[in-house]
């Protein structure tokens, strides 16, 4: 923890138009949260923290996200864009209530992690005014390079106005900086905007501070920690780094996969010991699985909870409100729905459980369904315990199948069974003997051969 204990974290969020898209950059998501929400999760908060959040004009759904994920966050609107400087000096108000810490972010780089914002503050305790993340990148191209004197940050140069010497330097600047609250003001309005495009650039806060006869320092990160994304091959590289991250975080907290780069996951998925995932599965927002459950290759979840032992697919999807109790079975070609399955409970293959209560240790044969809208409004079924319904049967909701209730094969319910009961409903067979030769001579007796 870090020992000031003020702190004011102003985000940017950039608008993204090489995004090519109408959502707003920072809403993109990748592991199945937005880019926003990635960098608040990692960002300080708690006792002594304020988060002070600038967006552009016209930008409420920015707004909207910021506020479901930081409802004490305070917004501030950037009209003219005059670049990073003048971005960040649209939360005047809440800099210049003079924190101990001010710690600059940007909503377009998810893959920050709190450890880092942490080491970035740290050189303000013992003094220094400024600290600006720096990383050793691959192909420096683009990218200001950090200027070091003494091992000390004396400048950022930006990749056209670097000499040639400057260009062959591979430290370059990441953009997130921490200033010290008492200074951070005074530094910032010092940023003029003289330069080719008269915008007010953060960079140039480094030779500010040296002017003031303060000091800057570096703190060095991984390149891939401080990606910003701003197209869309941006955005699926930071996806492919997220998910090595989260594969790995599985794989080292006892989860087995078989195929790991085939499996895809997102940040809140959650598993117990002993859960085994088979190849080709994707695994949406809200899921969790449950001690020694399997989930098998390619199925789908999204917001599904998944029991102790239970087994999924492969080749099922469970959507949203979707509960499975301890050794519950999903079978291949399975859908669910807003479905809460109890203990013990099958349903094996090619079948549609939605917006219903299945109790335990229930069977439900291939092909069933539960009939759940009349093209209006969405209806319930309930299944109570150890009942069996009948391969290829349709439940058509609001209707319930009480405990121990058995329901034959193809039967159409419409109606409440009792518990015990057995429901039938089928039309009566007919059987016409020689039929089918009839109905031959009948459908070939006008086609002439083939010749």
């Amino acid at each position: 923890m870090n020992a000031r204990s003020s702190l004011t974290v102003v985000l940017a969020a950039g608008e993204g138009t090489r995004m090519r898209s109408q959502l707003a950059k920072v809403l993109h998501p990748i592991a199945g949260q937005s880019l926003l929400s990635h960098v608040l999760q990692a960002a300080p908060k708690g006792a002594g923290a304020s988060l002070a959040v600038v967006i552009g004009p016209d930008h409420q759904a920015v707004a909207d996200e910021v506020k479901r994920l930081r409802p004490d966050a305070s917004i501030f609107i950037q009209r003219e864009r005059l670049g990073t400087a003048h971005a960040v000096l649209a939360a005047r108000e809440a800099i210049a209530r003079r924190p101990d810490d001010l710690l600059v972010v940007f909503g377009d780089t998810p893959l920050i992690s709190a450890a880092t914002f942490d080491r970035l503050r740290a050189p303000l305790s013992e003094g220094a005014a400024l600290s600006v993340l720096g990383f050793r990148a691959t192909d420096p191209t683009g990218y200001g390079r950090l200027l070091l004197e003494g091992g000390r940050l004396a400048a950022i140069r930006e990749h056209a106005d670097a000499s040639a010497a400057e260009r062959e330097i591979d430290l370059c600047n990441a953009g997130v900086m921490a200033f010290a609250g008492d200074k951070a003001l005074g530094i910032l309005e010092k940023i003029g905007n003289a330069n080719s495009k008269g915008e007010y650039y953060l960079v140039d806060a480094v030779a500010i501070v040296r002017d003031m006869g303060l000091e800057a320092v570096v703190i060095e990160t991984d390149e891939d920690e401080v990606r910003g994304i701003n197209t869309k091959a941006q955005l699926a590289e930071a996806e492919a780094v997220m998910q090595a991250r989260l594969r790995q975080a599985a794989l080292d907290a006892g989860v087995t996969m078989i195929a790991p780069e085939t499996v895809f996951l997102s940040a809140d998925t959650t598993f117990g010991k002993d859960v085994t995932i088979e190849p080709f599965v994707v695994i949406g927002p809200g899921v969790t699985v449950a001690d020694g459950a399997v989930i098998h290759s390619f199925s789908h979840l999204v917001q599904a909870a998944i029991g102790k032992g239970a087994s999924v697919g492969p080749y099922a999807r469970l959507r949203p409100g979707t509960s499975l109790g301890d050794g519950a079975r999903i079978g291949n070609f399975v859908e669910t729905k807003a479905a809460r399955l109890e203990a013990g409970v099958k349903v094996n293959h090619l079948s549609y459980i939605g917006d219903a209560e299945v109790g335990a240790n229930t069977n439900i044969g291939a092909g069933t369904i539960t009939c759940n809208y009349d093209g209006f409004s969405k209806h319930k079924t309930m299944i109570g315990k150890g009942a069996f319904v009948g391969t290829n049967s349709s439940l058509v909701a609001p209707v319930k199948i009480g405990n121990g209730a058995y329901i034959g094969s193809g039967s159409v319910i419409t109606k409440d069974v009792p518990d015990d009961a057995m429901a039938v409903e089928r039309s009566p067979q007919s059987i016409r003997e020689g039929g089918a030769t009839r109905y031959r001579e009948l459908k070939t007796k006008d086609k002439k051969p083939k010749g």
